[in-house]
């Protein structure tokens, strides 16, 4: 499991726009990941919604909101419309980055497999991981009390 202090894992995904996106093309700036189960859920709508709803809070403390989960592209881009996101969803189909980040469940609900554990990591300008948290239960929200506490430190 990925540790604050610790260098955050590379990773390169396709973004809903089918564009790839790497963590270091991030490099100099406060990004906050966010992985979540699966796309069109209960509680995954709720959370990136809360987002979507506190974009302001990120725009004004310069830090990126990266959602990614293990959805194809082609269904995140349509829950993206859907929700009228306004920040870029990644496709982690090949299982790469929450593998990397510690996030995965290897055993899910109704029989899926290999499903990101919803997450939350505040990488900093230089690269470290300043905030780690990974829940077992994908009925919890990450708090973002504590996310927004460690971007406000840092900026």
């Amino acid at each position: 499991m990925i540790q604050v202090g610790q260098e955050a894992p590379q990773f390169t995904l396709y973004s809903t726009e089918k564009e790839p996106v790497s963590l270091s093309d991030y490099k100099g700036k406060t990004v906050l990941l966010l992985f979540f189960p699966l796309a069109f859920t209960g509680v995954c709508t709720t959370e990136l919604c809360s987002v979507r709803d506190n974009i302001a809070f990120y725009n004004d403390t310069e830090a990126v909101v990266l959602g990614i989960s293990v959805d194809s592209l082609f269904s995140l881009e349509k829950f993206k419309e859907e929700q009228k996101l306004n920040f870029p969803l990644l496709s982690d189909f090949n299982k790469e980055a929450c593998e990397a980040y510690g996030c995965k469940y290897d055993d899910f609900v109704l029989g899926m497999k290999n499903v990101a554990k919803r997450s939350a990591f505040v990488i900093d300008a230089a690269g470290k991981v300043q905030y780690a948290e990974v829940l077992e239960s994908a009925g919890d929200l990450p708090s973002f009390e504590k996310i927004q506490a460690s971007i406000s430190a840092l900026n």
